[in-house]
């Protein structure tokens, strides 16, 4: 483990699409989606100590999810925990985060990593980190990991490279975010297309360089009281400044411009963000009849394809159903089909709209 490695989990999404399970009170990164007996986040965590002392890893999440940051992750000082005021998309956050830790570290490598993927194979995992680390150490490198597709998924950004490249870390030809679905499967069957997981590793003095060539703004909205980070008045500069951040994600504001210094490694391991009820499927244990069940006891006739989720490992019974996504969460119950789970977001809204805001 290098002293200097550091990492910084990105928490602050509201997850809609894991409705009701996920919601704004407490998003899918603080749940045990998979009944692993630990939170996402906590996953996360866990899996980045054994490169990355714990000390040297950093949570960004919004300031409404302080206290749940806190319950989860009970270690974590003051310092390691940077709140957002407002949302303003990865790329404040970012910069943010690369300024405290140069100013505690001029030679810190950092990765960057959402808190709420499931990922099979963490020695696999670690090792693709540890050459990552090594890659970014000491260069003008922006290493990120991509993710063989295994079908064209136009929820997904697109990273075009040479599969021929004879080294593991291979130059970036371009993005591409989230095609239409005929665009993605022409990059599935060209083979020179992984997906973005949004797993980046960069090192400190390099990324802040790069906020200053291509978001100058920003550069000098945060940089301008750099002595306030890490100390007791951090948290009032972040409050006033915060908002002023042009809203923007780290692929447009720096990947996207900077040219002939973004690399990918193509990932060994299996991954999957966890971003609808389906892809939660996908990794759950299932039944004969291929029905899931998540803290439920579940008794299926007739039925199958299902995810059934419950509150509190209710007995759930069901009968002639096929591929339905089954929810019971609190005050909530959900039944969806599978093929309309990306309608959820916009079904949550609706819902609380005709019932009331705190329905999640």
């Amino acid at each position: 483990m290098k002293e200097n490695n550091f990492a910084v989990l990105m928490a602050g999404g509201v997850g809609s699409r894991f409705w009701p399970v996920s919601t704004a009170a407490r998003p899918k990164q603080f749940r045990d989606l998979l009944g692993k007996g630990e939170t996402l986040i906590q996953t996360t965590f866990n899996r980045l100590k054994a490169l990355v002392p714990p000390e040297n890893i950093y949570v960004l999440t919004n300031e409404s999810y302080e206290d749940l940051v806190k319950e989860q992750l009970p270690n974590l000082s003051a310092e390691q925990i940077v709140l957002e005021p407002v949302m303003r998309n990865t790329a404040p956050a970012v910069l943010l985060a690369a300024l405290k830790i140069r100013k505690k570290d001029n030679n810190a490598v950092m990765i960057m990593a959402p808190s709420d993927h499931w990922i099979e194979n963490e020695n696999a995992f670690l090792e693709d980190i540890t050459t990552a680390f090594e890659a970014a150490r000491g260069e003008d490198k922006i290493v990120t990991l991509g993710i063989k597709p295994t079908f064209p998924n136009s929820g997904y950004g697109y990273i075009k490279f040479d599969p021929t490249w004879d080294d593991k870390v291979k130059p970036v030809d371009v993005f591409t975010e989230k095609p239409s679905y005929e665009v993605a499967r022409s990059f599935l069957d060209s083979g020179k297309y992984l997906w973005n997981a949004g797993i980046f590793i960069w090192n400190v003095d390099y990324i802040i360089r790069s906020f200053q060539r291509n978001l100058p703004a920003m550069y000098e909205l945060f940089s301008k009281e750099e002595d306030v980070l890490n100390t007791s008045a951090e948290k009032a500069f972040i409050k006033e400044n915060f908002p002023a951040a042009e809203n923007i994600s780290i692929d447009y504001g720096i990947l996207e411009k900077e040219k002939g210094t973004v690399y990918v490694i193509p990932a060994s391991f299996d991954w999957n963000d966890l971003g609808t009820w389906g892809s939660l499927y996908d990794e759950s244990v299932k039944d004969e009849d291929n029905n899931a069940a998540l803290n439920a006891r579940l008794y299926a006739e007739n039925a199958t394809g299902n995810i059934v989720s419950s509150d509190k490992n209710k007995v759930v019974v069901i009968e002639g159903l096929k591929d339905h996504v089954i929810v019971d969460e609190n005050e909530i119950l959900l039944i969806v089909p599978r093929a309309k789970e990306q309608d959820i977001k916009g079904l949550r809204e609706r819902v609380q709209k005709k019932f009331g805001e705190n329905l999640g």
